[in-house]
C-alpha cells in the first residue's frame, strides 16, 4: 500500500469512526429486537455484520419473531434495503473507470446512508481505501453493538428491555419526521401507511396475511402510487421547466 492510500485509508477510519459509534448505540437496541427473536450473541453480529441496516434488520428480527418464511424475509429485507441499490449505482459513477471490479463488490457491501454521504462529499475520483477505513471501524462496531444488545437483554429485567426496545421505535420516528416536516408528499405517505398498516391487520382475509407480506405489499404499494401521483424531477427537467 503506497503512503498515499494509507492517508487516504486513515482519514476513512477517522470520519467512519463517529459514524461507528452512533451505529454501535442503534444497534444495541437492534439487539434486545434480535434477543427476543431468539438469536444468541453470535447469530446477531453474523446477522449485523452481513446487513448493515437499521431499518433492514428491524425487518429481519421481527419477520424472524413472527416466524416469517424465507422467502418473507428474503424480499422484505431487499424491499427495504433496496435504496442501497440506488446508492451503489451513483457512488459507482464517482470511481476512476480503471478501478477493479473487486474494488467495486467490496465498496458495495458497505455502502450505508451516512458512509455514502461522506464518500460522495468527497472531491474527485473516490480512492476504495477510503471506504475501507470507514467500513473497517463502522461496521464491526455496528455488529458488536447487536451482539452485546442481545447479551443485555438475556439478563436485565423485563421491563428495561420493553423499554429499550421502544427506543427502537423513536429512532424511526425520528428518521421520518424531518423529510415529513419538508415536504408535504412525504408527511401524507407516512400517514396513510400507519392508517393502512393498521386497516390490513383488521379487514377480513387481509389480516391472515404474515405481518411481513404485508409490509412488503403495503411499501411496494404506496411507494409506487407516490412515484407515480408525484415523481420527483431531476435538474435537467427543473431546467427546461424554468426556462
Amino acid at each position: 500500500m503506497s503512503k498515499n492510500n494509507k492517508k487516504v485509508f486513515w482519514e476513512g477510519f477517522r470520519d467512519g469512526f463517529p459514524i461507528g459509534l452512533g451505529y454501535f448505540a442503534v444497534a444495541f437496541s437492534l439487539g434486545i429486537v434480535a434477543q427476543n427473536a431468539g438469536l444468541n450473541p453470535i447469530e446477531g453480529f453474523i446477522a449485523s455484520f452481513f446487513n448493515v441496516a437499521s431499518a433492514g434488520e428491524y425487518a429481519l428480527f421481527t419477520s424472524i419473531q413472527a416466524k416469517a418464511t424465507y422467502i418473507e424475509i428474503a424480499i422484505i429485507t431487499l424491499v427495504v434495503n433496496a435504496r442501497y441499490l440506488l446508492m451503489s449505482c451513483a457512488l459507482s459513477q464517482r470511481f476512476n473507470p480503471e478501478t477493479k471490479f473487486i474494488h467495486r463488490f467490496l465498496v458495495g457491501f458497505g455502502i450505508t446512508d451516512e458512509i455514502f454521504g461522506i464518500s460522495i462529499a468527497r472531491p474527485g475520483y473516490v480512492n476504495p481505501l477510503y471506504n475501507y477505513g470507514a467500513i473497517a471501524i463502522s461496521v464491526p462496531l455496528w455488529s458488536l453493538g447487536t451482539s452485546l444488545g442481545i447479551i443485555a437483554g438475556n439478563f436485565l429485567p423485563a421491563r428495561v428491555v420493553s423499554a429499550l426496545s421502544v427506543a427502537l421505535y423513536g429512532m424511526f420516528i425520528a428518521i421520518i419526521v424531518p423529510p415529513a416536516k419538508k415536504n408535504i408528499v412525504i408527511a401524507i405517505a407516512v400517514a396513510v401507511s400507519f392508517v393502512l398498516s393498521y386497516l390490513c391487520t383488521i379487514i377480513p382475509w387481509i389480516k391472515n396475511f404474515s405481518g411481513g407480506t404485508r409490509t412488503i405489499v403495503l411499501t411496494v404499494l404506496i411507494s409506487a402510487v407516490v412515484a407515480i401521483i408525484k415523481p420527483i424531477k431531476d435538474e435537467e427537467d427543473e431546467n427546461r421547466s424554468k426556462k
